[in-house]
């Protein structure tokens, strides 16, 4: 027989909060390499400089909506990978594709909150010969397998420039879920920027996950080197 005398809790007069989750503070990332079927990320580092300056070069649409770029010089971009390369949030990787053996572009684990087990993949920039290639899914994919999988976050963070088209239509191709946007919340090289926010839950990962996997499946592709599928939902 019980011995509980507390009056029982009437839904309909509480107050509506979320559910309990398991609050342990999520591990921060490592600065680690890591290797994929056709690309692998390797920890950022001024060695990388001379191969990001080459495939840079009349690539200068490419740093449109990114906070920093085009680089007047080498050394311009040496210094701001020496800076970059040190910081743990964003903590940075040089994506080296196996198809050219040379480092091409570079992309981020940033506004990490272990508390709230929330991360966010961002500072993402490929060279044109990389972007819309296989090993340009598979290096975010990489990054995105390493938060949910390995660290267990349960939120994962899409964000980009809001009139960035191409950048929304990577995040949907991934699975990402769009919340919305901040209106005019950020001055960019001068100017104004909306962002549309998107975001993975943990309960959508593996869905999300196994997309991901069959469509860089060897058995995906043909004998050109072309999905056989398309990633998007």
């Amino acid at each position: 027989m019980s011995t509980d005398t507390k009056a029982p809790r009437d839904p309909a007069t509480d107050p509506p909060v979320g559910p309990l989750v398991d609050a342990t503070p999520r591990p921060l990332p490592a600065r680690i390499p890591h290797r994929g079927a056709a690309v692998t990320l390797e920890p950022l580092h001024p060695r990388h400089a001379p191969e990001l300056w080459r495939a840079a070069q009349g690539a200068d649409a490419s740093w449109a909506y990114m906070g920093y770029g085009p680089f007047a010089s080498e050394a311009a971009l040496t210094g701001f990978v020496a800076e970059f390369a040190t910081q743990h949030d964003p903590m940075a990787w040089a994506v080296r594709p196996h198809v050219s053996g040379t480092v091409e572009g570079w992309l981020t684990l940033m506004e990490i909150q272990p508390r709230n087990a929330a991360i966010e993949v961002g500072h993402i920039w490929f060279s044109p010969r990389m972007q819309r290639s296989r090993a340009a899914t598979e290096a975010m994919f990489l990054l995105m397998r390493h938060a949910m999988d390995d660290l267990g976050y349960r939120r994962l963070v899409w964000k980009c420039n809001a009139l960035n088209a191409p950048s929304r239509r990577a995040a949907m191709r991934l699975g990402f879920a769009h919340e919305g946007e901040l209106r005019d919340n950020l001055v960019i090289k001068g100017r104004s920027r909306s962002t549309a926010f998107f975001s993975i839950l943990a309960e959508e990962w593996p869905a999300r996950r196994d997309a991901i996997l069959a469509w860089l499946a060897d058995s995906n592709w043909d004998p050109a080197g072309r999905p056989k599928a398309s990633l998007m939902r």
